[in-house]
């Protein structure tokens, strides 16, 4: 089910490589409430704006969304739908009508979006060239997580976002760009069992970036899918323990070997506490309805560090500098049950507060 949209105007500029038209279909195809059988959502082509915002407005009675004083989107009845569309194509100004819900994005708060675990305010802008990379990059950050690991919200913002602007420049899909890094993520691996860190390291981290590539691409051009997002998160869920599995079969290649006993130890702990935090965090989230990661600002601030993939590989460099990553591997088995003990003593903290009368609400909210 999709929104009735109806564009209003025209703008030759095109975004993340769509034409405005293109654009909007797709935002109404992945708007999820749908407005009464005769109404519509008026949408000015002269801005671009945040897919919240039509979301917002669709899901509202008569409401009216302004920018610089002109209406960007609206839903309204039959009695002001010619007055609000003759505005839009004057590019004209209008002041707040009786009865309808008038919001001036400029004065707009923030909205949180649960997806990404952030609060942020929803974008609208007027689209020209002089605009346009400007608001590329305003809404490749509205597309980035708020809450997750400090390489991805430190180290990779810029050179993903060139990488995301040019696979939409040549017209990749999200998909691609989820196989060319599938392909990587393999060579690492193989790398990896080899005892060739340093070429393993160099796929790896090609890997790693393009596997937060191809969550914006399909954000930012509005490509979402189904099979993308099972095929990337497949990935996602697969790859790390094989990774520390080829890591340390190739530590004899390498020359700094773990012997049988410790090695069996190391990947007992891995698997075991790799499992633990994910059914740690699913329990979380059907006992409450919310990521563990938000609860309080301490969670918030360990999922920087957490024993996932992009910080245990941090670990793991530093190790290769050091000429020990027999050492390092077993630091990441380390870390990772020191982690998995942090987020079960976190759940059994916010049950006991739910037991006491204390909502487990989202720090974000």
């Amino acid at each position: 089910m999709s929104v009735e949209v109806e564009a209003v105007g025209a703008n030759p500029v095109k975004l993340w490589g769509l034409t405005m038209e293109e654009r909007l279909r797709r935002m109404a195809r992945a708007c999820k409430p749908a407005v009464p059988a005769g109404e519509s959502v008026l949408v000015n082509l002269r801005f671009a704006f945040d897919p919240a915002w039509l979301q917002l407005v669709a899901s509202s009675a008569e409401t009216v969304v302004t920018r610089e004083g002109v209406p960007v989107l609206a839903r309204v009845g039959p009695g002001l739908r010619g007055r609000i569309r003759a505005a839009m194509e004057q590019d004209g100004k209008l002041e707040p009508l009786a009865g309808v819900e008038w919001i001036e994005q400029e004065r707009f708060g923030e909205v949180e979006n649960k997806a990404l675990r952030k609060r942020y305010q929803p974008f609208m802008e007027r689209l020209t060239d002089a605009t346009r990379a400007g608001i590329e990059r305003t809404s490749y950050h509205a597309s980035y997580k708020g809450v997750t690991d400090l390489l991805t919200k430190y180290l990779w913002p810029e050179w993903a976002f060139s990488l995301t602007r040019l696979a939409a420049r040549l017209g990749l899909s999200p998909n691609m760009v989820t196989t060319i890094g599938a392909i990587l993520c393999a060579a690492a691996g193989i790398t990896f069992w080899h005892g060739w860190y340093w070429s393993g390291m160099a796929a790896a981290l090609a890997f790693m970036v393009l596997d937060t590539v191809d969550g914006k691409l399909a954000r930012c051009t509005l490509t979402a899918s189904w099979w993308g997002n099972l095929f990337d998160h497949g990935i996602d869920l697969v790859h790390p323990l094989l990774w520390w599995w080829a890591w340390g079969v190739g530590l004899e290649a390498y020359g700094r070997p773990l012997d049988e006993r410790t090695f069996k130890a190391v990947m007992i702990v891995l698997v075991a506490g790799y499992l633990a935090q994910r059914l740690i965090e699913g329990a979380f989230i059907l006992r409450f309805g919310i990521h563990i990661h938000v609860w309080e600002r301490v969670d918030s601030d360990f999922r920087l560090v957490t024993a996932r993939r992009n910080p245990n590989m941090v670990i793991l460099f530093v190790s290769l500098v050091l000429y020990a990553p027999n050492a390092g591997l077993v630091a990441v088995a380390v870390w990772t049950l020191l982690c998995c003990l942090f987020h079960l003593v976190r759940l059994l903290q916010a049950l006991l507060a739910r037991a006491r009368g204390r909502p487990i609400e989202s720090w974000l909210r």
